[in-house]
């Protein structure tokens, strides 16, 4: 890696899969911006069980990424965050924070955050998820102060299957759920795995309403950690926020 990436701000991930490859996303977005490394916690499926056997382990892969070099560490899973309710979100920052003594995040806050920016606060949710996964997002996010208008899931539970998921079957997805009730103020397209960062300006055009999206939120938010901007025009409004 040449000097230039090297002397940029250095953000590690906590991911699923077991590879811990850094998302596309993040470089597509702030490549000359940020440096991300990551650790994978090898998560079977995306599923209550999934998450019970890997979840003990974030302090150590953030305590790895730390020792790597990172500055601040986000945990790139919005189930694996959310799936206990918003006190166990902010535990998990806490647990990563005591860990490394770095500043942290997760991609569940990190989605909160997104919506509240957009000033989105009844939202339509469409998911990678199985129905029980549903119902803890609805729940986590009524926590968190919203209205769920409507939810439609993909019923995946595999970590890999997640990202080979056709553009124009997350267009339709978002579009479905989004017709079930358009009182929604929002859609928030719910998974980390899922590609999404090329489809969210055609989804706002379409449906008139903001669109927030797992893995382009979560990179949004986690380079606001180390003072990066996070404005990137030409993927959605989020990403134009001043």
């Amino acid at each position: 890696m040449d000097i230039d990436a090297q002397s940029l701000p250095t953000i590690g991930l906590i991911v699923p899969p077991a590879a811990g490859k850094v998302p596309d996303d993040g470089p597509l977005l702030y490549k000359d911006r940020a440096r991300f490394i990551a650790r994978g916690l090898a998560l079977g499926q995306i599923s209550p069980e999934g998450y019970e056997a890997v979840i003990d382990s974030v302090a150590d892969r953030a305590r790895s990424l730390a020792d790597d070099g990172a500055q601040a560490i986000s945990l790139m899973g919005t189930s694996l965050s959310f799936y206990r309710g918003a006190a166990f979100n902010r535990q998990l920052v806490d647990a990563i924070h005591k860990a490394t003594g770095l500043p942290a995040t997760t991609m569940s806050h990190a989605v909160v955050r997104a919506l509240k920016a957009m000033g989105v606060r009844r939202v339509a949710l469409a998911t990678a998820y199985i129905d029980d996964v549903n119902a803890r997002l609805a729940a986590f996010l009524q926590e968190e102060g919203f209205e769920v208008a409507a939810v439609k899931g993909l019923a995946m539970t595999d970590v890999i299957g997640v990202g080979t998921v056709p553009p124009e079957t997350l267009i339709d997805l978002a579009q479905d759920v989004f017709a079930q009730d358009t009182s929604a103020q929002g859609v928030l397209i719910s998974c980390g795995g899922l590609k999404t960062l090329g489809i969210v300006e055609t989804l706002e055009a379409r449906l008139g309403v903001p669109v927030v999206s797992s893995s382009p939120a979560g990179f949004w938010d986690a380079v606001q950690l180390m003072g990066v901007s996070p404005v990137a025009p030409g993927f959605g409004r989020l990403f134009e926020l001043r």
